[in-house]
């Protein structure tokens, strides 16, 4: 288990990090999310033992993660971080590579460990290839496969698939959860895609101004958001007030019924997602987010209202 206690740390006179506090279990994946600068990155650094903290205490397993005043190579053994540089070595191979800190004392299973890792980032094809011909996405690829050589028990990334291809990045996230499910690896994942966190995180923490706004289970913060900030992090998001209450709704949570005289939005603008069309309106001076089958004309005006199974 990870447990992080009351930790300050910050890198001048303003603090980056407050007041953090959480557990992991083990085997669980959790996802930091927040505005770029709320303190993921650092925080993750932090739990790896690359700073010194100026508060607080972080552990593993009952072990303190110390920093760098207490070892001369900062960093936990067991514990793997994927920084947004890679940290590949760029004249040698993608297999020299991912196998870089694998004993050679047993050829045999160093080789089917490193084939088995290039399976997991679909780099198999580019085995022998020097990392300073690949592009961003294939080197983030090799280097996921490297952090995961020695199988950690905690993994940190930070931004892992940002380089990747959308078409590639889908089944890659999916092969790499998979796969430290089944070996029950702890993770926490720094990102901006929603993406990551929907489909894979078991809890999220919502980060701001160094500080947590909020953590939970996945579903229950994406359906129960105690804010405009927190429920934009998932995507577009309305505050609407609604008998003197207000609430955060995504669009999927609208739909339009023509003949709401009390709820009138005038269109501004119709985009193609594919199953559906995003509709921007505006209501009051407020813009409006909901979904439609059909795209709708601009300066059309149109009633919505809530759907009646939220």
């Amino acid at each position: 288990m990870l447990i992080v206690s009351n930790i300050n740390f910050s890198y001048d006179k303003t603090i980056t990090v407050k007041e953090i506090n959480f557990t992991l279990n083990k085997g669980e994946n959790l996802a930091l999310i927040g505005e770029s600068g709320c303190g993921k990155s650092t925080l993750l650094k932090l739990i790896y033992g690359l700073y010194d903290l100026d508060k607080g205490e972080i552990q593993w397993n009952n072990n303190q993660v110390l920093g760098p005043k207490h070892h001369l190579v900062p960093g936990m053994p067991y514990m793997k971080y994927l920084a947004q540089d890679f940290d590949l070595m760029p004249y040698i191979t993608v297999t020299e590579n991912v196998g870089k800190y694998l004993s050679n004392f047993f050829p045999e299973e160093k080789k089917q460990r490193i084939q088995e890792l290039l399976e997991v980032v679909e780099m198999t094809e580019f085995a022998n290839v020097k990392a300073n011909f690949l592009s961003g996405g294939q080197m983030q690829r090799v280097a996921i496969a490297k952090v995961l050589a020695k199988e950690p028990e905690l993994l940190l990334l930070d931004e892992p698939f940002s380089h990747i291809d959308n078409f590639r990045k889908n089944s890659l996230r999916r092969r790499m959860f998979r796969y430290l499910k089944a070996k029950n690896i702890t993770c926490i994942v720094a990102t901006h895609d929603v993406q990551d966190v929907l489909s894979f995180s078991d809890e999220v923490i919502v980060m701001k101004n160094g500080q947590i706004l909020e953590k939970g289970k996945t579903n229950s913060i994406y359906n129960n958001p105690n804010s405009f900030y927190v429920a934009s992090l998932f995507g577009e998001v309305n505050q609407i007030q609604i008998e003197n209450k207000v609430h955060f709704l995504y669009p999927y949570q609208l739909e339009v019924v023509f003949d709401n005289e009390d709820f009138k939005v005038e269109v501004r603008q119709s985009y193609f997602r594919g199953s559906h069309y995003l509709i921007e309106a505006s209501f009051n001076n407020q813009i409006i987010f909901f979904e439609s089958k059909h795209a709708i004309q601009s300066r059309n005006k149109v009633g919505i209202k809530i759907k009646k199974d939220l």
